[in-house]
């Protein structure tokens, strides 16, 4: 793979990584799905299809960080309707790699997010205007099932071409009813599992190598303190805000992706 080492990257450059690294760790820990713009930095800075390689581990760092702070919130069920359905998005998401464009790959992914935004935004508004409230146990039901699979193939697909499946499960957690703590801890490991899963994947396509792993090694550290300001600021965050957040970061990197 023909990525950048230390000492190919100007200071501005990592400077900017360092920045979407402590994005990365406020994200996993604050408002899921801004991490898009790390993405869109790590883009910018980096080769498109090695950038991906490069922000796995960064991603990995801030998950385990994410699933110690909100472990207890987790929702289990929901998380194991998930899995079987973004397994087969990861392989197809994979094939596409195979042969796919970076414009490609960009204009799907921003085409998705965009689409599921409008139809979080929608569902939402049919709920406030009917007083009905989704919870997450609506996993249980024939139409939540149908949801989750959906949602977890397009979170499979998204977070395997680019580290964008995170807006695509923000979307799927804020329309099945989940609130703040419960929508944070059960992204936190499923995160966690499905970028672990992710690693032999990215190895194989050559996403992942010794120079990538030496430029994680460095900006490693800065997700830390990102997490560790998203843990103080969410306990300040009402609920309504935190959608909002979540629902624009996911806005805004659908456009990013189509517009570049």
């Amino acid at each position: 793979m023909n990525t950048m080492t230390l000492w190919h990257i100007t200071p501005w450059e990592f400077a900017a990584l360092a920045a979407a690294a402590l994005l990365v760790g406020f994200s996993k820990t604050a408002v899921s799905g801004a991490n898009t713009v790390s993405l869109a930095i790590f883009a910018a800075v980096l080769p498109a299809r090695a950038s991906t390689g490069v922000l796995l581990p960064i991603l990995i760092v801030g998950d385990v960080l994410a699933v110690l702070t909100y472990r207890r919130h987790a929702h289990w069920p929901t998380l194991w309707k998930l899995f079987p359905a973004v397994a087969a998005g990861v392989v197809f998401g994979t094939v596409f790699l195979v042969w796919a464009d970076d414009a490609m790959v960009r204009t799907s992914i921003g085409a998705i997010l965009l689409l599921m935004a409008g139809v979080t935004m929608w569902r939402r508004r049919k709920a406030e205007a009917t007083e009905v409230e989704e919870r997450p146990d609506s996993v249980a039901t024939r139409t939540g099932r149908i949801k989750a699979r959906s949602y977890g193939v397009l979170g499979g697909f998204t977070t395997m071409v680019a580290n964008a499946g995170g807006p695509v499960m923000s979307m799927y957690l804020l329309s099945a009813g989940f609130r703040k703590l419960g929508f944070l801890g059960t992204s936190a490991f499923f995160f966690l599992i499905v970028n672990v899963s992710k690693v032999p994947f990215s190895v194989g396509l050559g996403l992942i190598d010794g120079h990538s792993l030496l430029l994680d090694a460095a900006l490693a550290a800065f997700v830390l303190p990102g997490a560790l300001i998203g843990t103080w600021a969410v306990d300040r965050i009402d609920q309504r805000l935190f959608e909002r957040l979540v629902i624009a970061a996911t806005v805004l990197g659908g456009l990013q992706l189509l517009l570049r």
